[in-house]
Formats: C-alpha cells, structure tokens, sequence
C-alpha cells in the first residue's frame, strides 16, 4: 500500500448536516463501554467517518481531542478493510478515563462488528 492510500483526505469525511442526519436516522449499531458507532451503507467506493464527541459526556475539551484524534488515526489505518459505509462515532463517559490503547482495541472490535452487519443490509 502507498502512503496515499493511508491518508484521511475530505473524501473520507461526513462533512454536512445532510450526511449526518442519513446516518442517524436508521442505523446499524455497535455499542460498548466507551463508544457508540453508528452505520449505513453508502453509494461511495470507500467508507466515510464523523465524529461525534458531546461536550456533555466528555467535559475537557483536551480529553476531547485526544479521543477524536485515536479515532481518527485507527480509522485511518483500518479503512482498506472497511466496506463503503458511513460511520458515526459517539463517545461515553468512560472514554474519557482509558487509555489510548483500550480505546483502539475498543474502535477494532466495532470496524469489525460494523463491517460483519452492514455487509447484510442495503
């Protein structure tokens, strides 16, 4: 694989209201203690991430950016294994108090999780 191919250009984004409201509208879900992902396929050749860290349940905005930028980095790294789906991430509460590595570990189980239930639906 080239370096490009490992990137995390503007396609690979959900950048618009519209986009994020498709996803959450009627979901595929993959929950655990620190995260809550949310998919559905897309009409794209590559899978799409948006981050949806509340300010609620993660209340340092430091804590904040150190998970947004785990997930996007795993995401980066595992999205030639990811189908074309778009996939939202919601963080919890106890995000915020795990380690960078727990939080990996944690994202890998879901890309699978994801992957194995949106490869049935349409």
């Amino acid at each position: 694989m080239s370096a490009e191919a490992y990137g995390f250009p503007v396609q690979l984004r959900l950048r618009t209201p519209a986009d994020y409201k498709k996803v959450f509208a009627n979901p595929v879900r993959s929950t655990d203690k620190y995260f809550t992902l949310l998919a559905i396929r897309n009409d794209l050749d590559h899978p799409r991430l948006g981050l949806a860290i509340a300010k609620k349940n993660i209340k340092k905005a430091v804590t904040r950016n150190l998970i947004k930028r785990t997930v996007r980095e795993n995401f980066r790294l595992r999205q030639q294994e990811l189908i074309n789906i778009d996939i939202v991430v919601l963080a919890r509460r106890d995000a915020a108090a795990a380690p960078p590595v727990v939080l990996r570990k944690s994202l890998e189980r879901h890309w699978l999780k994801l992957v194995n239930r949106c490869d049935s639906c349409s």
